[in-house]
């Protein structure tokens, strides 16, 4: 049986957006350049969906890095520099279908919300280079410059459900390519939490987090709730 539903919250690179993992990669690469030796495979599993410098710090401290935080912050700002740099000129495109979604969930009288562990600038950068526009293509976007704490913390979405003034978390939906995305939606108590094979983690991965469902595409959505 379908769920209702008032708001989705989607992530956005790797969900709702294609940038062929530009940001793991990148990050993977700043702490190569630095002298750490890890994989990429690590760095999308311990740093997937989280804000970035947050991610630093996880990694380094899977890596026995002692005191990361200084470290952490010297590298996050490193990336992003360079990010700054490489989504200028990068091929940033929408997930197949992710528009076409946004339509059909505003016709169902559904709310759409983007979320981030980026930055608010970057997040804002990449609605500019796509031409989505708030209060026309979604409803909203809440970035981890928003809020006190990042994913997993449900702050953020606590936050979309503020400003659209949605007091009923079981009426929410939150999707996304990450374990954290995944329990983020289960900390704000979301009706339905859903992970999606199209980013930065696989299903085998995903189901770790134990989420009510796992899709394949963006559109798979529109089966489970009116």
């Amino acid at each position: 049986m379908k769920k209702k539903i008032s708001m989705v919250v989607f992530d956005m690179a790797g969900t709702t957006i294609n940038e062929n993992n530009i940001v793991y990669k990148l990050l993977h690469q700043v702490l190569i350049d630095d002298g750490y030796d890890c994989s990429l495979d690590l760095v999308l599993a311990i740093g997937a969906g989280k804000e970035k410098k947050a991610a630093l710090k996880d990694i380094l401290i899977e890596l026995g890095v002692f005191a990361p935080d200084n470290i952490a912050e010297r590298l996050h700002q490193i990336f992003n520099d360079k990010l700054a740099n490489i989504y200028t000129t990068a091929p940033i495109v929408s997930m197949d279908g992710a528009e076409e979604l946004f339509a059909q969930l505003k016709l169902m009288e559904i709310k759409v919300v983007l979320n981030t562990g980026y930055d608010s600038k970057t997040a804002h950068f990449l609605l500019q280079k796509l031409h989505w526009e708030i209060g026309n293509h979604i409803d909203g976007l809440i970035t981890a410059s928003d809020v006190l704490h990042g994913r997993p913390s449900p702050d953020m979405i606590f936050l979309a459900m503020q400003q659209l003034h949605i007091t009923d978390a079981n009426l929410v939906v939150k999707i996304g390519d990450s374990i954290v995305d995944i329990e983020e939606g289960k900390n704000a108590n979301c009706g339905l939490t859903i992970g999606i094979t199209t980013g930065a983690q696989d299903e085998q991965m995903l189901q770790m987090a134990n989420p009510d469902y796992i899709i394949h595409h963006l559109q798979d959505i529109l089966l489970l709730i009116e």
